[in-house]
């Protein structure tokens, strides 16, 4: 809108956020493979938009460590080491358990469940699980890492601190990033995708962090199993 600086911001603010989730999820449905490259410019034919956006949305991308800067080149997609996976296993766990321990402690949130606002916002956490459990067991994995995203964003958000729910997110989305290549060269993943998120939601709202620390145990080690598998093909 001419004459109005601040639209400008926000239009270019939000445009550069669409261009960076686009990407997101053409790296997360394998259409962009790890080590893949591509410059600003084609990024930004391939849009229909100007470059300064798609160099933002990338140097984004490259912060959250799914992009990599190539000097005078461009940029390439990150590619993981099982060791990377391993780490973020390990990272995610420390963080979930946090979460845990805080419930054990008496967060909040425990006094809250009752409480309408609150019982609807597990539910609606639950909801995504139940969608996540649907796509794993048909196999779709896009729509499961759509879901399981959502069930996770949501589940930490719970806790009222955003540089957790933030933290444990980008935690996820690497993780996928790293897992998706591999996934995606089973032919058919019906009955190889973990599934118990609404069990996980069940456990929390019953406040019985053991069980929900079980599940994301075996949740963990089946998918490190499942990696460890296709990586030594």
């Amino acid at each position: 809108m001419p004459g109005s600086s601040g639209s400008g911001t926000v239009t270019r603010s939000t445009l550069r956020q669409q261009i960076a989730d686009a990407l997101r999820d053409e790296v997360l449905a394998g259409r962009l493979q790890p080590g893949q490259e591509f410059t600003v410019k084609e990024i930004a034919e391939q849009y229909g938009v100007s470059a300064t956006p798609v160099r933002e949305a990338l140097v984004d991308l490259s912060a959250q460590g799914l992009l990599e800067a190539d000097q005078h080149r461009g940029f390439h997609v990150h590619e993981y080491s099982l060791g990377d996976f391993r780490g973020m296993i390990e990272a995610r766990n420390l963080v979930t358990d946090g979460m845990f321990q805080s419930l054990d402690a008496g967060h909040r949130i425990l006094q809250e469940l009752d409480e309408p606002r609150t019982a609807a916002a597990v539910a609606g956490v639950r909801r995504r699980g139940e969608e996540a459990q649907r796509a794993a067991a048909a196999g779709d994995l896009t729509v499961l890492i759509g879901y399981d995203l959502r069930f996770w964003r949501e589940l930490s958000v719970l806790f009222g601190n955003p540089y957790l729910a933030d933290f444990l997110h980008r935690l996820r989305v690497q993780t996928w990033v790293c897992t998706v290549q591999h996934l995606r060269r089973l032919t058919d993943l019906r009955g190889s995708l973990w599934s118990e998120h609404p069990e996980v939601a069940d456990a929390l709202y019953r406040r019985d962090t053991k069980a929900a620390r079980e599940l994301l145990t075996a949740y963990n080690g089946h998918y490190l199993t499942l990696i460890e598998g296709l990586t030594a093909d």
